[in-house]
């Protein structure tokens, strides 16, 4: 008798355990079937108009409040001459729709997920300041919309914008660029629809963002509303504060712009009789740099102010002309200097002396008339009035005047280290080329003291 209990309570231990796993999976399926339901009772015909905004807060006819946050993915160009910079992000939008409430069934119906945006209403949200723009469609349109038990409706895709970026270049390439993405309200006025920003975090950058050449160092969230005859229309956006990375354009254009004109100095080492190759060295550094500084300008755009790289390669550029110029003024001094030469050849110093003695006036010359009277032995009161001072008359003082201030000229004057330093050098075409190779590096040096210290405290009170 108790084998066959036990048998029995086993096979009903066994049933109620198949039951209840058919109820599982019977439930199972009815949860199913139940969003399905959902989807049909909430969007079927007849029962939501898509044409038909909802209502404000709280059921009114106020606007329509709609969250935005955006998650930017990748900054791929930020394009100077265009004037334009490209960006990929994840665009988002969250509304209350009270016709789009159902039951959640406890907790087991988190949300809905539709991949069809026209079967809801949605803001008629467009970027103002975009140019070019596309949906990503691989493998599936990487765009979704998610509707919660309590009427909230989510709205998510994927895009990739070309914006336009107004940029003042006047500190270039010492600047920062501020670009702005604009998303405003086309059709429906703020009486209708308002744009607000999430709260908390309503713009994500994602973890270690590369820019060529740039570097976001912060961005800010703002409003834009904008007043049209048609009425005011609900605007975000977000300021996007790029600082350009300074490095590369050291390496590329001031260093090589100062070797430049700093190999365009090595003419004042070189002989001047050395005509091939000073002129070949001054005119290859002049071609060089102005087809560096063409190439400069035409990465940018041609705007109307002069911006700090035209500076830059503009005076760089005249120190290796005025280099070339230096040649010309030292070969028209040793011209000169050769042409003196031969003067000095042809007509000896010695000859222009005696030439000039025999040129002096008789009267210049003082007779000795005691001696006379000396030959002739006569001793009478001429020769004692003779031999007694002379009283000197006025044109005798004045000569004697004009002798002393002759001496005092002929004294020779006391060098300074200046120029006791060039007499060293005999020739002009010389020293000429000696105070070049003082000169221009010095000039040189003042101007790249002026320019960093002007473009820095420039770039400082631009940051603040």
């Amino acid at each position: 008798m108790w084998p066959g209990v036990l048998k029995l309570l086993v096979l009903l231990t066994f049933l109620l355990h198949l039951s209840r796993c058919a109820q599982m999976q019977k439930k199972v399926v009815n949860f199913r079937e139940k969003e399905k339901e959902v989807l049909d009772d909430i969007l079927g015909p007849g029962r939501y108009d898509a044409r038909i905004r909802p209502s404000g807060e709280n059921g009114t006819d106020g606007p329509t409040n709609v969250n935005v946050n955006i998650f930017l993915r990748s900054i791929s160009k930020i394009d100077d001459y265009n004037m334009e910079y490209s960006v990929q992000l994840t665009f988002r939008e969250q509304w209350l729709d009270e016709r789009l409430r159902f039951s959640d069934f406890k907790g087991r119906l988190k949300y809905l997920t539709l991949t069809d945006a026209s079967r809801v209403w949605m803001p008629d949200l467009f970027f103002s300041n975009e140019k070019e723009g596309h949906f990503h469609n691989i493998i599936m349109p990487n765009v979704y919309i998610r509707i919660f038990p309590n009427g909230f409706v989510l709205y998510s895709i994927r895009i990739s914008l070309t914006l336009s970026c107004p940029m003042n270049l006047k500190l270039y390439p010492l600047d920062r660029q501020v670009c702005s993405l604009r998303m405003a309200s086309y059709g429906w006025t703020t009486d209708d629809l308002v744009f607000l920003w999430k709260e908390g975090d309503p713009v994500q950058v994602v973890k270690n963002l590369h820019l060529p050449r740039f570097t976001l160092e912060k961005f800010y969230t703002d409003y834009c509303n904008s007043k049209t005859n048609t009425g005011e229309y609900s605007c975000l956006k977000v300021d996007l504060l790029f600082k350009r990375e300074f490095s590369y354009y050291l390496i590329q254009i001031y260093i090589p712009c100062c070797m430049l004109v700093i190999v365009s100095w090595v003419s004042f080492w070189l002989d001047q009789s050395a005509v091939p190759a000073r002129v070949s060295l001054g005119v290859t550094t002049l071609l060089t740099m102005a087809t560096q500084t063409s190439g400069i300008n035409a990465s940018l755009p041609p705007v109307s102010y002069t911006k700090a790289i035209d500076i830059w390669t503009g005076v760089c550029l005249t120190f290796v002309f005025g280099a070339l110029l230096e040649f010309a003024l030292v070969n028209y001094a040793s011209r000169s200097d050769m042409h003196s030469d031969n003067i000095e050849k042809k007509y000896p110093p010695s000859e222009t002396e005696q030439s000039t003695s025999m040129d002096l006036p008789s009267d210049q010359v003082e007779p000795d008339n005691s001696s006379n009277f000396a030959m002739t032995g006569y001793d009478g009161p001429l020769q004692h009035s003779l031999q007694k001072p002379l009283v000197r008359q006025p044109e005798d003082t004045m000569s004697m005047d004009r002798m002393e201030h002759c001496e005092l000229h002929m004294q020779p004057r006391k060098k300074n280290c200046c120029r006791s330093w060039l007499s060293k050098f005999p020739t002009r075409s010389k020293r000429i080329d000696v105070i070049s190779r003082i000169f221009f590096p010095i000039v040189f040096a003042f101007f790249n003291l002026a320019y960093w210290s002007a473009y820095l405290f420039r770039k400082e009170e631009q940051d603040e």
